[in-house]
Formats: C-alpha cells, structure tokens, sequence
C-alpha cells in the first residue's frame, strides 16, 4: 500500500487540474497565437507562471485504485498489475482468466 500521503497530493492535482484545467487551456491558446501582439502573449504567459504548478495535467501520476501503487500500472483497468492478477484470480474481472500451461 502506498503512501497516503502520496496517495492525497495526487488526487489533490486531479481536483486543480479539474478546476483550473479550462483557464490554463485558454492562456496556453492566447501564448501560442502568432497573430496576437507579444505583449498579450507575454502577459498570458505571465498569468500562467501565475497559477499553481500542480494545476497542470503532466504532474498527475497514474496510481492504482485500490492500493494506490505508482508502477506497472494498467491504463485499462486503472490498476496495478498485482491488484490485477489478484482480481484476475477470484473472477472479478469479467472475461478475464490466469493463463496456465
């Protein structure tokens, strides 16, 4: 089991990237258009250095939903791999059986 305190701050930047998410998208818009006068850009720019860092999508870190571990995570089942064969083995993943041979 992972940190909870890792655990916190992750879903603590999920929440920024949720609430902030649209006005970081409209400044990066606004910094990039060549056809604006750069001091607009350089202003956008300013507000956006402005904003937490953790309102940014790149700083989340896939973590497991049950056990919250960072590794070997599976993007489809949004779980690790250990919690995966776990689940896997009891059948409470449909479809999905342990390869024997």
């Amino acid at each position: 089991m992972a940190k909870t305190s890792s655990i916190e701050r992750n879903r603590k930047r999920e929440r920024l990237v949720k609430q902030l998410g649209p006005k970081r998208a409209r400044l990066k818009a606004i910094a990039v258009d060549r056809s604006l006068t750069p001091e607009e850009r350089f202003a956008a720019r300013l507000k956006l250095s402005e904003m937490p860092r953790n309102s940014s999508r790149v700083r989340i870190h896939n973590r497991c939903n049950l056990t919250g571990r960072p590794r070997s995570y599976y993007r489809k089942f949004k779980l690790s791999r250990i919690a995966l064969r776990q689940l896997a083995s009891t059948g409470q993943i449909p479809g999905m059986v342990k390869s024997s041979w």
